[in-house]
């Protein structure tokens, strides 16, 4: 297997700072909805050729990808989806329904819906981790992996067992395990992250529909609980990766990266991404263009 490492920096560290008006959500592509075991998730869609499939994190939508799509769509289907509990897609009641499989199985419904043998798939966060999970439970479905701030869930397990600067990092997610603790959020505080103020009111109005329960459900069902371990087994997944990585992330440490490579069968090509935090497709959108299209045309 080999490993690539690339730093990108210089220009990014003013592009992670400059910020264009956000694109009308009409002019990004055309809805649509796909069945999933019952369960209807949202997406949006445009260009042609093969498939990629975008999967948003917490707390986001289908909209993160405004920066990406257009790009992606000169030479790709673009489909960027609601995950269950966000937004436009349906919002099931109860833990079990926001489990591994369930997710995993929202990706595959898009992936079968549109008629692709195989799809790259495409995650940031929580949808980093959906992507890692698809790649290791339907490789029969999954072409290529483009990781962007998510290592391998099992580095993030070794640093939550091991490295005390992670456990803190992590301390919002053991707050978002508790009973009850949608109650204890808004909207508005969701979105604060989102830093042009048009885009913030659209965050705001995407979240005021999503499910708050549904949304915290991704951590009660599927992330580490204390006292944490690191004896997690994962399948190898057995396609080329695409790792993206803003190393100012404050939730997810650059530890976490180390050793990724060995639970992946076929390359794994790193990029790091310096003054970019932990939404690195919005801090630096056209360091992370580049880097997909570079990988994924190398022509």
């Amino acid at each position: 297997m080999k490993r690539r490492a690339i730093g990108v920096c210089g220009l990014v560290a003013v592009l992670s700072g400059v910020w264009s008006a956000p694109a009308p959500a009409q002019e990004l592509g055309q809805d649509g909805y796909v069945d999933s075991d019952g369960v209807k998730i949202h997406y949006v869609t445009t260009g042609k050729g093969p498939l990629v499939v975008l999967v948003h994190g917490f707390p986001d939508y289908w909209y993160t990808w405004r920066d990406q799509m257009p790009v992606l769509a000169k030479h790709y289907q673009v489909v960027a989806i609601d995950q269950r509990g966000y937004n436009k897609s349906d919002q099931p009641k109860g833990v079990e329904s926001y489990g591994v499989g369930k997710l995993v199985g929202d990706v595959a419904a898009v992936v079968k819906h549109f008629k692709c043998d195989k799809a790259v798939i495409v995650g940031h966060d929580w949808g980093g981790f959906v992507a890692w999970s698809f790649a290791m439970l339907r490789p029969d479905l999954t072409d290529r992996l483009v990781v962007l701030n998510m290592p391998h869930p099992k580095g993030v397990m070794r640093e939550l067992a091991n490295n005390p600067e992670q456990q803190k990092a992590s301390a919002y997610a053991r707050g978002f395990q508790e009973p009850d603790s949608h109650k204890r959020i808004t909207a508005n505080d969701l979105a604060k992250w989102v830093k042009e103020p048009e885009a913030r009111e659209r965050y705001v109005e995407a979240l005021d529909r999503s499910s708050m329960e549904g949304m915290l459900n991704y951590y009660k069902a599927n992330y580490p609980r204390e006292p944490y371990r690191d004896n997690g087994l994962f399948l190898k997944v057995k396609c080329p990766v695409l790792m993206i990585h803003g190393l100012d992330d404050q939730y997810l440490l650059p530890g976490a990266l180390n050793d990724n490579w060995k639970w992946v069968e076929k390359d794994l090509t790193l990029v790091t991404v310096p003054k970019a935090g932990h939404f690195v497709h919005r801090d630096a959108p056209e360091a992370v263009n580049k880097a997909m299209l570079r990988w994924l045309r190398p022509d």
